[in-house]
């Protein structure tokens, strides 16, 4: 029985030592009523008041060190007093402490601008660098820290523009506001209830459990990824089969006409169709004037399956189609324009999508050879927040494609409605991320980075990415990505030194963005425009050599040498070369930048007995004869770029990555 009562008072104990903690003082005095009417006894917690004693006196002390500037005191007590724990893993107390170096840092310049201590400074400066490459070293990758680790490097930081907010009179109460409600937390949280621990301690088994449920979708999407690259290769093989089927059936047309079909064809088929299955060597030691060497050579080859050609989709009526696209109801426009899109993305790669877009453009789908007013294109300006969504996506799955980019450029209003639509659409919305992605790869077309460099796009850019947290990782890639292909252009650079300050300070945060696919895209821009002399001069005056001497320290050696090319380019002595954009042909290597994300997060399902896809276009809107195949231009992608170098040709994030 006693073991019962003591067990109970220490729970009791416990209970009111969390009320306490907690500072439910009502709450509190209900409880010992309570307590004290049943006859329970609660244990009391020893040293409760001491503690709370001494904790005063160390939040005095600390606030005193720091109004004095004293950073031995102050952080001697820092140490000794906040938890290792808090100090080690919490993100708003490794932020504090920053700012509390920096202002200890900064103190003797704050505290006598007159004559400004130097010698103290200077001590400080040495203190302040030793604090970066180690314990400071941890947000080194942080944006919001990133300017400041130029700070050893700057000779008079009190006139530096990077640094101005340091010395203004608001910046040192807010820091001790800061720090006066972190330590009344902290410190009265020394101690932690043991009710709090015993729940802690109960929460690691469902904490583990999440741990090991993040290591499975991880996992999962790694295997998705697999499949999609393997499914990716199965289609391309399937193509080059059909290709080949169709060599074998023009050969046995001409043994029927009596022409003879030499071994030397032959081989080279084989070699076609079994280069993935086995070695090369293998298939050219193969006698084929014997018969039944082929067979005998591959036992599983795919000549022992029936092959399949491929269908061509049916031809569609394009009058009524864009008819009904203009003067339709929003929710047919949108049903009409997502099964066109799934045309295009579903269909196969090679000689079904090809048609599928020739038919698109040949019928002059989106109508850029139209007198009419009111055309498909101005569904971008429909008050219906679906249809300019779909109508984007259909433009950004022709832009995917180098000959519907051939079409697009042929448009003379489309940049200029897609950059309104840009302005226009909320921050994250799909529709302007589309627009977006769509640009950036119409952007592969010197005829059209033209009309976005006049059109201010240079300008939007820097301003969307000086604010990068907030843009999703496919966004922010794609926006780099675009500026740097339009600050390739001499008129790019020149609208770039407009306000060089500006879009150097956002450039060089981007560098310390925690998304690395970014980088090539920052470093191209920035090698891109600091040719131009007045740039070279803001950026010295920025100290951005110093910020990009920062990165020598990571390990990535790529970025590395990238950085050292800036460098060089940032010293040289060089003049801004002549104007040379008008001499150069169109830059687009013809290559395909189909991604998946076309057709993600579709937010339109068709109801109950409802047509759509391409049921919908086969049933309503068959035709005749409107599809026309037409030879495909072959792909000449761009030779590979020095890794070492900075890039300095257009490219978009897909191409860059399947070159990479």
């Amino acid at each position: 029985m006693g073991d019962i009562l003591a067990t109970e008072a220490d729970l009791l104990g416990m209970i009111k030592e969390y009320l306490n903690f907690e500072e439910f003082e009502e709450t509190i005095q209900t409880f010992d009523k309570e307590c004290k009417t049943k006859g329970k006894l609660v244990s009391k917690p020893r040293g409760s008041a001491l503690r709370d004693s001494k904790t005063r006196v160390i939040q005095e002390d600390l606030l005193s060190s720091f109004d004095d500037g004293d950073h031995k005191v102050f952080f001697d007590l820092w140490a000794e007093n906040i938890p290792s724990a808090v100090k080690d893993s919490d993100d708003e107390a490794q932020n504090l402490e920053f700012y509390l170096h920096i202002h200890f840092t900064v103190y003797p310049l704050r505290t006598h601008p007159s004559r400004q201590d130097r010698a103290e400074f200077e001590e400080r400066i040495f203190l302040f660098k030793q604090y970066l490459e180690t314990r400071g070293s941890a947000l080194s990758q942080t944006t919001e820290f990133l300017p400041y680790y130029a700070l050893p490097f700057v000779p008079n930081p009190t006139i530096h523009p990077s640094f101005k907010d340091l010395f203004q009179d608001s910046w040192m109460p807010q820091l001790k506001d800061k720090l006066e409600k972190f330590l009344s937390v902290t410190l009265k949280s020394t101690k932690i209830p043991r009710l709090l621990t015993l729940y802690k301690e109960g929460g690691r088994t469902t904490k583990e459990a999440m741990q090991q449920l993040q290591l499975q979708l991880a996992e999962s999407e790694r295997r998705i990824s697999s499949y999609v690259r393997k499914c990716n290769k199965i289609k391309a093989d399937y193509h080059n089969l059909i290709g080949i089927t169709a060599e074998l059936v023009d050969s046995l047309e001409a043994t029927v006409s009596g022409k003879m079909i030499s071994p030397e064809y032959l081989q080279s088929v084989c070699v076609r169709l079994f280069s993935s299955q086995m070695r090369q060597s293998a298939v050219q030691s193969t006698d084929f004037t014997r018969p039944g060497t082929v067979r005998t050579t591959h036992n599983h080859s795919y000549f022992s399956r029936p092959f399949l050609s491929v269908p061509m989709l049916p031809s569609l009526d394009y009058d009524k189609l864009k008819n009904d696209l203009v003067v339709g109801s929003d929710r047919l426009k949108c049903l009409l324009l997502q099964a066109l899109r799934w045309r295009i993305t579903r269909s196969l790669p090679g000689e079904q999508r090809d048609t599928v877009l020739q038919a698109y453009i040949s019928n002059d789908l989106l109508e850029c050879y139209s007198t009419n007013k009111k055309t498909v294109l101005h569904l971008m300006k429909s008050g219906n927040e679906v249809v300019r969504q779909y109508t984007a996506r259909l433009i950004n799955a022709f832009a995917s494609l180098a000959e519907g980019r051939i079409y697009l450029s042929q448009i003379p209003i489309l940049v200029k409605l897609l950059t309104e639509t840009l302005r226009r659409e909320e921050k994250d919305s799909l529709t302007r991320e589309n627009v977006l992605v769509a640009l950036q790869k119409l952007s592969l077309r010197r005829s059209q980075q033209t009309a976005m460099i006049e059109d201010d796009l240079i300008g939007w850019l820097v301003d969307e990415l000086q604010d990068s947290d907030c843009l999703s990782d496919y966004t922010l890639e794609y926006s780099a990505a675009l500026l740097m292909n339009l600050c390739l252009r001499t008129k790019g650079k020149r609208k770039c030194a407009e306000n060089a300050k500006h879009v150097l300070k956002v450039l060089t945060d981007l560098l310390g963005h925690e998304n690395h696919e970014i980088r090539p895209y920052v470093n191209g821009a920035l090698y891109s425009i600091l040719c131009i002399p007045s740039v070279r001069q803001e950026a010295k005056e920025m100290s951005v050599e110093e910020i990009l001497r920062c990165y020598n320290r990571e390990e990535n050696p790529d970025l590395n040498r990238q950085i050292e090319f800036i460098i060089k380019q940032l010293n040289s002595g060089d003049e801004e070369g002549p104007e040379s954009d008008d001499e150069e042909e169109e830059d687009d290597n013809d290559e395909d930048l189909m991604e998946i994300e076309l057709d993600k997060e579709e937010i339109l399902q068709p109801q109950q007995r409802e047509l759509s896809g391409e049921t919908l276009l086969t049933t309503e809107y068959l035709g005749i004869m409107t599809n026309m195949m037409k030879v495909k231009r072959k792909s000449t992608p761009l030779a590979c770029p020095n890794v070492d170098e900075p890039l300095q040709r257009p490219v978009t994030p897909s191409s860059h990555r399947n070159a990479g």
